[in-house]
């Protein structure tokens, strides 16, 4: 059974057809146009807004079910939501801002708690007025923790913060979730936002899902790239830093089995990674070349080709156990090199290709396996795909 299980439609006055689940530690982003009712879906979880239809159930307890006239209030909802504008209190203290909304006996020690995994301690007399748009953040985000709540709702929390602090709240919230067995769900307008945070993705449409599932998959489908210019097919690989090479400046990741070398970064040997890879940094080869500048060569065998338009073709090629890249090339390409299923290829990948010191985020939903995310790189867009 899923963590949090969302079902609800109307018509008026915003319409709604949506339907998701969240797993425990799961991070699901809710993304789509302005309007397509992306807030009005927290909205309704929290409580804070009624629905004709839908049933929401959390960690096993329903708060609703239109069908048997269940609609449990607001204040008996375990949630935490963290509002776009973070709508603290003006008069009240850091401290009190997330002690209020601590139920236990013990709420100022709790409160002092939460400020120092947010890293505010220090600043916890002051108020709203005297804090950043960073601080106030982390503030909301520590007083939306003091509820101990079953499921964490972000609305665009990080819209009202310029890029580089944007980046810091980034991680965050990603160190955050390693002590958070419970799911979240977070609304943004941002792609990018979606890709580096995200395990899943809903993709909204004036009010319908139109398509649910990993980041990846989601972002490969052609209909959300035309609903959604900007999107970045790709691959999300995951790994582990197993050294750096301070002679040449690189880090050297294992993925699969194979290694894959980025530009240096001080995350420890030993700490998972993930390391997401544009569809069209990849370039694709019959035979290992070896006069060449690019330094991830990784051999594979092609599982999939799909059309993406007139002009180009998603290549799904399996590189290591259980990881796959994602090619975008050209039709031509695909024809004068007679790929097709089955043929052995190897994927070219430049190093600078994954070079941003923005894209570098500690990201670890907590799971011990493979799959958890310590670290994370995300490559910026580069060249049209060859």
């Amino acid at each position: 059974m899923p963590a949090l299980a969302v079902t609800l439609r109307q018509r008026t006055p915003i319409p709604l057809d949506a339907r998701f689940e969240c797993e425990a530690g799961e991070l699901l982003a809710l993304v789509g146009p302005s309007g397509s009712g992306k807030t009005t879906i927290l909205r309704a979880i929290a409580g804070l807004v009624g629905c004709a239809e839908g049933r929401v159930e959390v960690a096993g307890e329903v708060w609703l079910d239109t069908a048997r006239g269940i609609a449990l209030p607001v204040q008996r909802r375990r949630v935490g939501f963290v509002f776009q504008n973070y709508a603290l209190f003006p008069h009240l203290s850091a401290l009190e801002n997330v002690a209020i909304a601590s139920a236990r006996a013990d709420a100022p020690a709790h409160a002092r708690e939460l400020l120092a995994r947010v890293r505010l301690e220090d600043l916890a007399d002051r108020r709203p007025s005297q804090l950043s748009g960073g601080q106030q953040q982390r503030v909301a985000l520590a007083r939306a923790l003091a509820r101990e709540p079953r499921v964490l709702l972000l609305d665009e929390p990080f819209s009202a913060v310029d890029q580089a602090v944007r980046q810091e709240l980034y991680q965050e919230l990603a160190q955050l979730r390693t002590g958070l067995a419970i799911p979240i769900v977070l609304v943004t307008h941002d792609l990018q936002e979606a890709q580096r945070l995200a395990d899943r993705m809903v993709v909204l449409d004036r009010g319908t899902v139109i398509a649910s599932g990993s980041v990846d998959d989601v972002l490969a489908q052609p209909a959300i790239a035309r609903l959604m210019p900007g999107v970045e097919p790709g691959s999300l690989l995951h790994g582990r830093v197993i050294g750096h090479d301070d002679r040449y400046g690189l880090t050297l990741l294992e993925v699969g089995g194979c290694t894959l070398r980025v530009p240096k970064s001080d995350i420890a040997v030993g700490t998972p990674v993930r390391v997401r890879i544009p569809a069209r940094d990849v370039a694709l080869a019959r035979s290992e070349p070896l006069d060449i500048s690019t330094v991830n060569r990784l051999p594979g065998t092609i599982e999939a080709l799909a059309p993406l338009d007139t002009t180009h073709v998603d290549v799904r090629v399996r590189v290591g156990a259980g990881v796959a890249l994602r090619a975008r090339v050209t039709r031509e390409a695909v024809q004068r090199l007679a790929l097709e299923p089955g043929l052995a290829a190897w994927c070219l990948i430049k190093s600078v290709a994954l070079d941003r010191a923005t894209s570098l985020l500690t990201v670890d939903p907590g799971r011990a396996d493979p799959a958890s995310l310590a670290g994370s790189y995300t490559a910026p867009p580069q060249a049209p795909a060859r």
